[in-house]
């Protein structure tokens, strides 16, 4: 049953999901319509909108490149090979493989999400490389969503947005709700619940998801098909090069520059976790992938040599995250995100209130798929809402994340990381995607309706 439920939406997602760029320009077009029939903003309006917020993720999208470029360099270090190898070589199946790079890209998410999307994209790789390598078949764009599956569960972890911030001095709803710590948010027995189930439940319907007829399965070979070359290549970088015997040379290849750079980092970063405590970002992932690369890497030219391989992936990056940021500006400057969740809020009550919104974050969020900017505009409405129904701020700013979250399976932004190192296409995986978020909304539905927070 649930095998031809994936089949079913991997048939649908390959016939008419769009690659990403024209998935982002569609969602354009969609919200400058709504803007104009549902807001008091003309046509022209909702283009200075757009304009106005076309910009404002240029550090965010610098933020992402850096952390696939860094993480992609850190992965291909030796040690790092080392163990990323020695969980490739568990699987036996291609279900417990499929399996597998769910249950790690879940638990590295939880952890921090840009590490979940980074980690869960070379654990696909990797595991179908050593598939490839040992003859055991294994079906590659399965593998490739199960390394997305990570986003589907971030926003209830150490990095999530909307928990953290309210849980922050100085927030800007502070005034509403006050503080609320994250014992009431992400160390509620309904996230508790919610994370043990998903951290069990997920890589589960992963592996059941696999398909079982050989001649179903598309492989890392038919994806890349200088696949063997790659291992080749791959091999071969554990290997000393010669380097020639003149004063660049010997800079390029120089031991002692690397350790005093990267000794240099880490010292930043014990300093900032030992003052911050466990608090992570984008910028101390990245400093902190930054610093452990260039150790152990060893030479600069190495690491050089690495990043330069790394930013192949970065191309979708570049490109599509002025739209996002575009249509954020739509959303935001139109007033259109507050008519939609005040769609929801219409027709609710105290008990209904936090699976509607779940179900109004899910849908805002394929528009403006990023979780904090997403509370900054959603959240007031949100609160505002849950304070007249009765409703507990914790519940409805949880419901928010699970929402948030949720339609990442449906959304392909995050997935441009992960598709850059793997090889595959959006409408490869999205089919996969979708069939664990239409499965597991019966599992929120439940957890909204009936578990305290």
């Amino acid at each position: 049953m649930i095998r031809k439920i994936g089949e079913y939406f991997s048939r649908w997602a390959e016939k008419y999901m769009p690659d990403p760029f024209l998935f982002a320009i569609l969602l354009t077009f969609l919200t400058l319509i709504l803007g104009i029939i549902f807001t008091d903003n003309g046509p022209f309006d909702m283009l200075k909108h757009w304009n106005k917020g076309f910009w404002t993720l240029l550090t965010f999208a610098m933020q992402m490149c850096l952390i696939l470029v860094t993480g992609y360099a850190l992965a291909t270090t030796k040690i790092i090979r080392k163990a990323i190898y020695a969980l490739a070589d568990i699987p036996k199946t291609g279900a417990g493989a499929a399996g597998l790079v769910a249950l790690v890209a879940i638990i590295a998410a939880y952890i921090n999400w840009g590490l979940g999307i980074i980690v869960g994209a070379l654990m696909a790789r990797q595991v179908a490389l050593r598939g490839y390598e040992k003859k055991v078949p294994m079906h590659y764009p399965l593998l490739g969503a199960a390394g997305y599956a990570g986003l589907a569960v971030w926003h209830g972890g150490f990095s999530a947005s909307a928990p953290l911030l309210v849980a922050t001095k100085g927030h800007f709803l502070v005034k509403e709700i006050g503080i609320i710590p994250v014992s009431d948010t992400l160390f509620s027995v309904m996230n508790i619940v919610v994370a043990v189930f998903l951290v069990i439940g997920l890589p589960f319907l992963f592996k059941l998801l696999s398909p079982t007829d050989k001649e179903d399965m598309v492989t890392i070979g038919d994806v890349i098909p200088d696949v063997d070359t790659l291992i080749q290549n791959a091999a071969e970088e554990d290997a000393e090069k010669k380097h020639r015997d003149t004063f660049a040379s010997k800079l390029e290849h120089s031991m002692i520059i690397s350790i005093i750079v990267g000794i240099m980092g880490l010292i930043i970063v014990v300093w900032y976790f030992a003052t911050k405590g466990f608090k992570l970002n984008l910028n101390i992932v990245n400093f902190t992938f930054l610093s452990v690369g260039i150790l152990l890497h060893r030479t600069p030219i190495n690491y050089v040599n690495a990043i330069t391989a790394g930013t192949k992936g970065c191309s979708g990056i570049i490109l599509q995250f002025p739209f996002y940021s575009g249509i954020m500006g739509m959303m935001k400057f139109s007033g259109l995100i507050v008519v939609i969740a005040g769609w929801f809020v219409a027709i609710s009550n105290q008990y209904t209130y936090p699976l509607l919104t779940f179900i109004s974050a899910g849908l805002v969020n394929i528009f403006v798929p990023s979780g904090g900017g997403q509370w900054a505009v959603q959240g007031p409405v949100v609160i505002e809402a849950a304070k007249t129904l009765g409703v507990s701020y914790p519940k409805a700013i949880m419901a928010l994340a699970y929402g948030d979250q949720w339609t990442n399976l449906f959304q392909p932004f995050w997935a441009l990381a992960l598709l850059g190192l793997t090889g595959l296409k959006a409408r490869q995986i999205m089919g996969y995607c979708m069939a664990v978020m239409f499965i597991g909304f019966i599992f929120f539905l439940l957890a909204l309706l009936f578990l305290p927070a």
